[in-house]
Parts: structure tokens; sequence; C-alpha cells
């Protein structure tokens, strides 16, 4: 379980910022947690493709601090 307290909205936010290209390129972004796995999920969504990213502790933190979040950055160039 995530030891992270997370805002979904502030996360989404977070990561709209780092990467500005996802609405630019028509890249849906949605975050949730999944107690499947007990982590915070985010699915990327473009056209009938989604890709869904598990994110550890440490890449939800760099996230929040405004870092880059490295798998998501992978997800996007994938999309892109």
């Amino acid at each position: 379980m995530s030891e992270i307290k997370v805002d979904p909205v502030i996360l989404c936010e977070r990561i709209r910022k780092i990467f500005p290209e996802i609405g630019e390129c028509g890249i849906n972004l949605r975050v949730e947690w999944s107690e499947e796995v007990q982590r915070w999920t985010v699915y990327l969504e473009k056209g009938d493709k989604v890709v869904k990213t598990y994110l550890e502790d440490e890449e939800i933190k760099a996230c929040l601090e405004g870092k880059q979040c490295v798998s998501l950055a992978i997800q996007i160039g994938q999309f892109k």
C-alpha cells in the first residue's frame, strides 16, 4: 500500500504540468487507486489505445514535486 497521501486531482495537475504535450497531442490522462495492486495507476488514452502505468512511491513524490516521472515519460513517448 502506498505510504503517500495522494489527491488524484493534484497528481493529474502535476503530471500535466510536467508533460504539457499530453493535451496537445490528444492524450487523455486519468489517475486512480488500484486495489488489485495497491498502487496509484495512471491511464493514458489516445483513440482506442489505453496504457496504464503503476507508480511507485518514489515516482509519486517526484511527480508531486514537479520533477520528471520516468515511467510516464516512456509511455507518453510511445503515444507520440
